[in-house]
């Protein structure tokens, strides 16, 4: 199994980020690449853990777009949800998202880091 039919066993609609793109599976590989570099610059559990909840939108925001564009559907709508919670200052219930969301986001991230 390669890196495309395990991100789609994780929940990705590889085929709906492709297509975003013309087909193009080397660029979305290199994509996937710039998401994994994403998650790690912009981990928003260090500002929820600090309070610093206007860096966490920020950075929610930003995990949103990557996610969004490439399709990496799990941490869209995870993040999606967030940012709602967020925007209505629901932050106990934008966490407890978050940390539902992070063994996935973590299993996606390990996932394309494997072939990467």
């Amino acid at each position: 199994m390669g890196l495309l039919e395990e991100l789609k066993g994780l929940g990705v609609d590889v085929d709906g980020g492709l297509k975003r793109i013309n087909g193009n599976e080397k660029l979305y590989t290199r994509l996937l690449g710039t998401f994994v570099k994403t998650m790690k610059s912009q981990a928003v559990t260090p500002d929820f853990d600090m309070a610093d909840f206007e860096t966490a939108k920020e950075k929610a925001h930003a995990i949103k777009g990557t996610s969004g564009n490439l399709s990496i559907t799990p941490v869209y709508e995870a993040y999606t949800e967030i940012m709602n919670l967020m925007r209505t200052d629901k932050v106990q219930e934008a966490r407890a998202e978050l940390e539902k969301i992070q063994p996935v986001q973590d299993a996606i991230v390990s996932c394309i880091e494997k072939y990467m």
